[in-house]
């Protein structure tokens, strides 16, 4: 297999970043490709080169398999690592480069199709002695067989996408009743996705630890393993906490899964990293789940307790060199920890968001570790996967690694786009989480009446700080002007500001108890009176002291919008106290809007239809999830104001609905 000396890595965000870095690191000349939606982008910015492949749509851009080999070629790149997701595992790719002469940085042709399909992998696992879950795995796809085999298998059971990952096109069905409608709705997800309706049944597990084993293979037949990750802390079928060692894996245990995970690469003569993902049953027993060919989200926990680059790894068996370490040398030390942060409102079903970053810091910590594709002043747009970065944790044991990655997540600053910060916190600090006692069904189980998964109003002390900051913003603009800011006609009387958080409005009412260059203030929100004293502030950090004690906070002003780094994260405040009063809101609105940037993927009603509180109306797609639009009353559709296929704006009008009356 030849060397190559310049690589073009077929992604973006953070993993593309990531893969610069240890290439660039090891004397690589790199490319960077991009869509027009990322032509500022930071992989862009960090690349040898960079080269446009398409409109902002991946199925336009990072998923044209001919374009990103005309840029490899354009460029004289002789090799393509696809990072994860995209075209990683996709082998009508990789059989590309290979006869456009450019060396692939991953596995086989022949690996890639054949763990690509939940099906097939399954089969072949059967075959080489790997413990299987039972289920279904046929080539026959209609609904009558399906529904015959999961009468077979029994209730509950697993619908999952052959060619899936990440949730997508992964249906619980309890009972009966609910499979035709189940099976509808992960074909129709999974031919979206992947370009591939094919299901496979699963007998579903009751509350198993997600432990997958890292493997590693050679062009010279050598395979190791790099031991476990626990992913059992999952959303929706999507990791959310990754760690490594499994808190419950004992040394025999251990073993075996990773003897395990050994034999199913053998089987398929594995070349490259890949990743065997099991699921443990209550009893200790494991079985197959799938096989991922490619690098994985969480790697770096397995780079942090090993001390192996996983990525230099993958770039010397691809130039046909042997593996660096014999299965007897890799060591585990300590303990290491990993959480993603998303684009999403958490308090809203964990909806993807859109923006703009306006502010991004990160904590320089020990032991910290923080991969991201993020510069300030970005858009997050609705055509890619939601996820902004990884903050990683390592430490001498699992609490010290928690820790460690707690104060991390809470000191990490973003403004501007909505992020799941504060509900990754609460997890870490929960005591079943504590005690390493998290399965798959954890979230479901714990946090279903969390605070971190409702909508939360601002502390009084973030309105009180709030407001200091915009006095003073008002103060320097006053001054500027030669006028006198907080001035007001009737002596002493507070400076009175009615502050928006999404729907909700709060009253503050601000007296400048000192004026100056530390002026200090009394706030009064509702029945509550804080004292605080402004110190600092310079347009992104200010220092306040709130009834004596000092703190930092985070902050970005545009004028009457504010927003703040607080108790919750991003914080966002739009000062209307100069705005005309309108008329109050009813209730309930009848108008649905989109919660997101998206597309319409199916509208399930039509004009003068009669609907219940709850109803399915529409199917949003966004950041490549589908998301349910509901009725949230009684009523008679009055409009539908889109139809499918629709690109929709966050908050335009979808439907109109004629609220019902008593007598209705």
């Amino acid at each position: 297999m030849p060397a190559f000396t310049k690589i073009l890595i077929a992604n973006r965000g953070e993993i593309a970043c990531r893969v610069l870095r240890t290439a660039h690191d090891l004397g690589y000349r790199t490319v960077a490709v991009y869509s027009e939606a990322d032509a500022d982008a930071r992989h862009v910015q960090l690349a040898d080169e960079a080269l446009c492949i398409g409109p902002a749509p991946a199925a336009q851009s990072y998923l044209q398999i001919e374009r990103i080999i005309a840029a490899a070629r354009k460029t004289g790149a002789d090799a393509i690592h696809p990072g994860y997701g995209f075209l990683s595992e996709n082998a009508e790719f990789a059989r590309a480069c290979k006869a456009a002469g450019i060396v692939f940085i991953g596995p086989s042709v022949e690996a890639i199709h054949l763990m690509g399909s939940k099906r097939l992998a399954k089969l072949a696992m059967l075959e080489a002695g790997v413990p299987c879950i039972p289920g279904y795995q046929g080539a026959a796809q209609d609904d009558t067989t399906l529904a015959r085999e999961a009468e077979r298998i029994g209730y509950p059971l697993m619908i999952k996408a052959s060619a899936g990952g990440g949730g997508r096109g992964m249906r619980l069905v309890e009972t009966p009743s609910e499979l035709a409608a189940q099976l509808r709705s992960a074909r129709s997800e999974a031919q979206g996705a992947f370009g591939s309706g094919e299901l496979i049944l699963e007998r579903a597990l009751r509350q198993p630890r997600h432990v997958e084993v890292q493997v590693f293979g050679d062009s010279q037949g050598n395979i190791v393993h790099l031991f476990e990750r626990d992913c059992s802390v999952q959303r929706r079928h999507q990791k959310v906490v990754e760690e490594t060692p499994c808190p419950v894996l004992g040394a025999e245990l251990r073993q075996a899964m990773g003897e395990a995970a050994v034999r199913a690469a053998a089987s398929v003569d594995y070349v490259g990293a890949g990743t065997v993902e099991f699921l443990l049953d209550q009893s200790g027993e494991f079985f197959f789940l799938e096989m991922n060919t490619r690098l994985q989200v969480e790697h770096p926990v397995t780079e942090l307790v090993t001390g192996q680059d996983l990525v230099a790894w993958q770039l010397r068996v691809a130039e046909g060199q042997a593996l660096p370490l014999r299965q007897q040398d890799i060591r585990l030390n300590g303990h290491a920890m990993e959480v993603r942060l998303y684009a999403e409102d958490t308090a809203a079903g964990f909806l993807p968001q859109t923006g703009q970053v306006l502010r991004w810091e990160t904590p320089q910590l020990d032991g910290i570790r923080i991969d991201h594709g993020l510069l300030e002043g970005q858009a997050v747009s609705p055509f890619y996967d939601p996820m902004l970065a990884k903050l990683i944790a390592h430490g001498a044991t699992r609490e010290e690694a928690r820790r460690k990655l707690l104060r991390a997540v809470e000191d990490c600053v973003l403004l501007g786009v909505g992020g799941n910060q504060r509900f990754l916190a609460n997890l870490l600090k929960h005591p079943e989480f504590v005690a390493g006692n998290a399965s798959t069904a954890f979230i479901d189980r714990h946090f279903a009446d969390d605070p971190s998964l409702s909508p939360q109003a601002p502390s009084s002390a973030e309105l009180a700080s709030a407001a200091a900051l915009l006095y003073q913003a008002s103060a320097l603009a006053a001054a500027h002007q030669g006028g006198l800011a907080g001035w007001r006609n009737a002596g002493n009387a507070p400076w009175r500001l009615l502050l928006q958080q999404g729907e909700r409005r709060f009253a503050v009412a601000l007296s400048v108890l000192e004026s100056g260059t530390r002026p200090g203030f009394a706030a009064r929100i509702g029945d509550e009176e804080l004292r605080l004293r402004l110190l600092a502030a310079d347009g992104r950090w200010a220092s306040l002291e709130l009834d004596g004690i000092r703190r930092r906070l985070a902050y970005h002003q545009d004028g009457a919008r504010l927003w703040l780094y607080g108790q919750g994260g991003n914080l966002e405040l739009l000062d209307i106290s100069q705005q005309p009063a309108g008329a109050a809101e009813g209730a309930a609105s009848g108008t649905l809007k989109a919660p997101m940037d998206g597309a319409i993927v199916e509208v399930l009603i039509s004009e003068g239809e009669r609907v219940a509180k709850g109803q399915l109306l529409l199917v949003l797609e966004a950041m490549k999830m589908e998301h349910p639009v509901k009725a949230r009353l009684d009523g008679k559709v009055r409009r539908v104001q889109v139809c499918r296929g629709d690109q929709v704006k966050s908050r335009q009008p979808l439907i109109e609905i004629e609220p019902a009356t008593p007598a209705e």
